[in-house]
């Protein structure tokens, strides 16, 4: 099944990634290898997912403001996601990828998309996000 959501850029920028989906806000800071890349909070549903070059997709994030340094570091360390799609405005990830984009040249695309069209993006699909916030999957 084709299917293609107009989600609104927050951070602008093109990736394609499998999609890892989760209907549970994260915490990167102290759920986030930022080294590995893998999922480290043990309560979370994602436990021992990597992230690396995926299309993580959940309704926002959750916690602290040190969130933004933790996704600043996985974008660093070539171990962020390519893509982040969320169904609720966070400035933590936000600022992480406009960091992550101004300090080491590597755009992570943040896309607002409403909860009903982000429980629609299939996991594990290969999806592709263009600058526009267009989501498209095969």
């Amino acid at each position: 099944m084709i299917g293609t959501i107009h989600g609104r850029p927050l951070v602008a920028g093109s990736a394609s990634g499998q999609a890892l989906t989760t209907g549970e806000p994260i915490s990167l800071w102290g759920g986030l290898d930022p080294a590995t890349g893998t999922v480290i909070d043990r309560h979370h549903s994602l436990v021992g997912q990597c992230l690396t070059s995926r299309i993580l997709v959940l309704p926002c994030g959750r916690g602290s403001c040190s969130a933004s340094g933790v996704l600043l570091e996985a974008i660093r360390n070539g171990t962020s996601p390519a893509g982040i799609v969320v169904s609720e405005i966070d400035p933590i990830i936000g600022l992480g990828a406009i960091l992550g984009e101004e300090l080491c040249g590597r755009t992570v695309p943040v896309v607002l998309v409403s909860a009903e069209e982000r429980e629609a993006i299939p996991d594990g699909r290969i999806i592709t996000i263009s600058e526009t916030g267009a989501i498209t999957w095969q």
